[in-house]
C-alpha cells in the first residue's frame, strides 16, 4: 500500500481548523452575537470533505502541512495585508528580531568562493573572548566539514545559533594553519542604531534601522554621545526603516516633545481607545530635527514621523512612507505558532491614519512600490493623493494629510544620477562586499577609525576597473564600458562605504555614505540656514 502523508495531519488540520475559526469568530464580532459566518457545522463539514477528496482523489501526493499553513495565511491576508499566520519554527527569528537578541557566537560572515570568510567579530562577543578574528575563514563546525556542504547564510546561521551557554567548536583557517576554537554561545545583540555620528561641530546623524525591545535604550545612549560632541542640530533617518516595536516609537518621540503632548492613539472594534502621551522633559527638546523617510518607512518608522510633523516638532523631508496604520497583536497557539491579527488603527495626533487602501489582493498592496516607480511618484509629487477630505491641520497650521502614508513636508525625488543596468546587477549580487574582502584582508589595510579612512582614502580610476574585473571573473557579469563609466563615481563611492563596512560595520558604511547621499545633503543644507 502506497504510504499518504495527508492520512496523519487529517485529523490535526480539521482540529485546529475548527479552534482557529471559532478563536476568529470570537475575535472579530463584538459583544459574541454570533460567529464569523451561521452554519458554522455546515461549514466546517465542507472543509471536510474538500480534505477527504484531496486525500482519495488528488493526482499527486499533497503536502498537507504547507497546503494547511498556506490555507490559514490565505484566509487571515482577505482581512487586511499585515494578518498572518506565523508557523512555530519561524517563531524564533521573529522574537529575535523584537527583543533585538539572539544566542550566536557574534560574527559577521560572508560567503565567498564557497567559503565561510569572518568579516566582522562584535565587540565583547563570545567569538572576541575565544579568539576569532575578523578575516578568519570557518572551515567546520562541530566537526562537520563545511567545504561538503553545499552552504547559504541561513545553513550557517543554524550552525552558529543556539542556546546561550552552549558549546559550539569551529575550526578556521588563518595565516594557512588551522585553528580549533571553542566558544560559549551568548546574547548576542541586534543593533538597531546602526549609526551615530558627528557631521560638522553641532550637527549629527543618525540611522536608525528598525524598532525592538531594545531600540530605546541604544537610542539614548547614542543621543547622549552624540550631545557630549556638541549636537544641537539632527537629522533622523528613518529610511528603509519597516518599523517594529510601537512602544519603542513612542518612547522616542517622548525625548523630543515637553510633557502632555500627544504621540498616537490606537483604537479597534474589539480593544480600547489607548492614548500614548509624551512625558516629562526629554533630552531632545531643544534640538532642530530632520526626519528622512521613504517609501520603505512603515509602522513605527511612521509613527514616529507622523508624531513629530503633527508637533510640529520636525521637517520630514524625503518621499511618502509606506503606509501601514495597522496594530497587530500576537496570539499563541496550543501548538507553538504565532496568529498575527490585527486589533486597532494607529492615528496621529492630528487624527490622520495614514495606512493606505488595501481592497485590491495582497501581492497588488506590497507591489504598490512598483506602481510607484511607474507612475512617477518617486519623481515628483502625487497630487492626487492632496484632496481636501484627508487634509489635517497642526497646531501652528501646517497642512498635512492622512490616507496613504506619511507626506514629507519637503519634498526630495530619488536620485538616479548615474544609475546604469551594469551598476544595478554589480549591487545585487556581493561583488562589492566580496570584493572589498578581499581588498583589505589580502594588502592588509590599516587606519586608525573611520574618520580617518573617510579623509585619506581615495578609491582610484584603476581600483575601481579592478572590481569590474572582479565582477567579470566571478560572477560573469560583462564589462560594459559606456554604462562603466556613466556609473564610475557611483561605484567608486559604494566601494569605499563597503569597504568602511568592512572594517567598521554599519557605522562604516553610512558614514562614508553620508558624503555623497543627496538627501542627507539637503537635509545638512536645510539645517544650516
Amino acid at each position: 500500500m502506497k504510504h499518504n502523508p495527508t492520512k496523519y495531519w487529517l485529523p490535526f488540520a480539521l482540529s485546529v481548523c475548527i479552534v482557529l475559526g471559532l478563536m476568529l469568530g470570537h475575535l472579530l464580532t463584538p459583544k459574541r452575537k454570533g460567529f464569523v459566518f451561521q452554519n458554522e457545522e455546515e461549514k466546517y463539514a465542507k472543509f471536510k470533505d474538500i480534505i477527504e477528496l484531496l486525500n482519495t482523489k488528488y493526482v499527486d501526493n499533497v503536502d498537507g502541512d504547507k497546503l494547511f499553513e498556506e490555507t490559514i495565511s490565505d484566509m487571515l491576508h482577505k482581512l487586511d495585508p499585515h494578518s498572518n499566520y506565523i508557523p512555530a519554527s519561524d517563531l524564533n527569528s521573529l522574537n529575535e528580531g523584537i527583543e533585538g537578541k539572539f544566542g550566536g557566537i557574534g560574527v559577521r560572515f560572508a560567503i565567498i568562493r564557497d567559503t565561510i570568510c569572518v568579516t566582522n567579530v562584535l565587540k565583547n562577543s563570545p567569538s572576541l573572548k575565544a579568539g576569532l578574528k575578523s578575516g578568519d575563514k570557518i572551515i567546520s563546525v562541530n566537526g562537520k566539514d563545511l567545504s561538503k556542504l553545499k552552504i547559504d547564510n541561513e545553513k550557517v546561521m543554524k550552525l552558529l545559533k543556539g542556546k546561550e551557554n552552549t558549546k559550539v567548536l569551529v575550526q578556521v583557517y588563518r595565516n594557512n594553519k588551522k585553528i580549533n576554537k571553542e566558544i560559549i554561545r551568548g546574547s548576542i545583540p541586534i543593533e538597531t542604531v546602526v549609526c551615530s555620528t558627528m557631521l560638522s561641530k553641532n550637527l549629527a546623524y543618525l540611522k536608525l534601522d528598525q524598532f525592538s525591545l531594545s531600540t530605546a535604550q541604544e537610542f539614548n545612549s547614542a543621543v547622549q554621545k552624540l550631545k557630549s560632541e556638541g549636537m544641537k542640530k539632527l537629522i533622523l533617518d528613518l529610511r528603509n526603516n519597516g518599523g517594529g516595536v510601537l512602544q519603542a516609537a513612542v518612547n522616542i518621540v517622548d525625548e523630543f516633545l515637553s510633557s502632555n503632548l500627544p504621540i498616537v492613539k490606537t483604537k479597534g472594534k474589539n480593544t480600547d481607545e489607548n492614548v500614548y502621551k509624551s512625558t516629562s522633559k526629554g533630552q531632545l527638546e531643544d534640538i532642530e530635527v530632520v526626519v528622512l523617510i521613504n517609501s520603505n518607512s512603515a509602522s513605527a518608522s511612521e509613527i514616529v514621523a507622523g508624531a513629530l510633523q503633527d508637533n510640529d516638532r520636525a521637517t520630514i523631508m524625503g518621499r511618502r512612507s509606506f503606509g501601514k496604520g495597522l496594530v497587530q497583536e500576537d496570539l499563541l497557539l496550543k501548538d507553538g505558532s504565532n496568529l498575527r491579527l490585527t486589533v486597532a488603527r494607529y492615528y496621529t495626533p492630528t487624527g490622520r491614519c495614514i495606512q493606505k487602501p488595501y481592497s485590491k489582493n495582497f501581492e497588488d498592496y506590497y507591489n504598490d512600490q512598483f506602481q510607484r516607480i511607474e507612475n512617477g511618484e518617486n519623481y515628483h509629487i502625487d497630487s492626487s493623493l492632496l484632496v481636501d477630505s484627508l487634509k489635517y491641520i497642526t497646531p501652528k497650521g501646517k497642512v498635512v494629510y492622512g490616507g496613504g502614508g506619511i507626506m514629507p513636508d519637503i519634498f526630495i525625488p530619488i536620485d538616479t544620477l548615474g544609475m546604469s543596468n551594469y551598476f544595478r546587477e554589480i549591487r545585487y549580487f556581493p561583488v562589492f562586499s566580496n570584493f572589498s574582502f578581499d581588498y583589505i584582508y589580502k594588502d592588509k589595510k590599516k587606519w586608525k577609525n573611520v574618520y580617518e579612512f573617510n579623509s585619506q582614502f581615495v578609491v582610484s580610476d584603476n581600483l575601481a576597473l579592478q572590481l569590474a574585473h572582479y565582477a567579470e571573473d566571478n560572477f560573469k557579469i560583462p564589462l560594459i564600458e559606456k554604462d562603466f563609466e556613466k556609473s564610475k563615481n557611483l561605484i567608486k563611492q559604494t566601494l569605499k562605504a563597503e569597504i568602511a563596512r568592512q572594517l567598521w560595520m554599519e557605522q562604516g558604511y553610512y558614514t562614508v555614505m553620508s558624503k555623497y547621499d543627496k538627501e542627507i545633503i539637503k537635509a545638512i543644507i536645510f539645517l544650516s540656514k
